[in-house]
């Protein structure tokens, strides 16, 4: 049997200071595109993302086009160094979008030019909060958003894995499902640092101008499979992308059944591009029987290079 290969693309959260730095040194193309960003955007995309400082790269507005610049400056260096071409991309949340760049589905300007529509449109709705939930079973979970939903709206912005989700909705909502989690047999519940209720009907208002916004876009089909997030479904019409980029921002990201999908079609390895190593952990969590290798820096360019010439030589 052919191997099957998938291109996966991390989203916010995954941000650090010096990200991309060495790689856009050594690579002629990585430096390019930061070099496009900084144009396009009209900000120093290539100073944030290599210097900071942290306040700065962690606001929704900039972090969402530096995330999305690094991992396309990450994927270009990848592609500059080995001859390969994925069978299925997906990104989680933000990353989504670079893995509709992967796929032909936006050129760089244009994805750059969207990712920080959606960046401001995002960070511009306040209100609500975020939490992680680690290792509730489906029971508990559903029984903390029944409790929840008594003091306001609450849902789950993210199916990460088996064993995290993440909850969103109106504060008291989440503190009042938090509460109960953690009352009931649930060991860690983590409130996350973000500037809204991301992923949550929240951001219905947000998603609707998107909506504006995308239709003046010029998108291709894609040349390989994009697995999105809304619905965990192959996507490859331009059409199809235009629904669904708007939806995305107030709807859940199924991750688990986005990797669950991709194995169930024959992939066994995975390659994490983009800052942090997230997904990767995601993944070990999904499933014992995929590899996933990282793409985040030289060592790692350089290592991933490596086993998939391996890998790919053995076929």
């Amino acid at each position: 049997m052919t191997k099957k290969i998938a291109f996966l693309f991390p989203g916010q959260g995954a941000q650090a200071v010096g990200m991309g730095k060495d790689v856009a040194e050594s690579s002629s193309a990585a430096k390019s595109v930061y070099e496009t960003a900084d144009s396009v955007l009209g900000k120093s995309v290539s100073t944030l993302c290599f210097e900071g400082p942290e306040d700065s790269l962690k606001q929704t507005v900039n972090t969402q086009p530096c995330i999305v610049t690094t991992s396309i400056a990450l994927l270009e260096a990848l592609k500059e160094n080995l001859d390969i071409a994925p069978d299925y991309v997906a990104g989680h949340s933000l990353g989504e979008y670079c893995a509709m760049y992967t796929a032909g589905v936006m050129n760089l300007e244009t994805t750059l030019k969207a990712i920080q529509k959606r960046a401001d449109l995002m960070s511009e709705t306040k209100g609500g909060s975020m939490a992680a939930v680690l290792n509730a079973s489906e029971e508990q979970l559903k029984a903390g958003l029944e409790e929840g939903s008594k003091v306001g709206y609450v849902d789950v912005a993210n199916y990460n894995s088996p064993a995290q989700v993440v909850i969103t909705g109106a504060d008291d909502a989440v503190k009042a499902t938090s509460e109960y989690l953690l009352a009931n047999g649930v060991r860690r519940v983590v409130p996350l640092a973000v500037s809204g209720a991301f992923h949550s009907k929240f951001m219905e208002n947000a998603g609707k101008e998107f909506e504006g916004f995308v239709a003046g876009l010029e998108l291709n089909n894609a040349k390989m499979p994009v697995i999105t997030n809304v619905d965990a479904a192959e996507t490859v019409e331009a059409s199809e992308f235009k629904t669904k980029m708007p939806r995305q921002i107030y709807s859940s990201v199924h991750w688990t059944q986005t990797i669950q999908k991709m194995i169930a079609d024959g992939v066994d390895t995975f390659v994490e591009i983009g800052p942090g190593k997230v997904l990767a952990g995601l993944n070990k969590k999904i499933s014992s029987e995929i590899k996933t290798y990282n793409v985040f820096d030289k060592a790692s360019l350089d290592a991933t290079v490596g086993a998939l010439k391996e890998e790919l030589a053995g076929v």
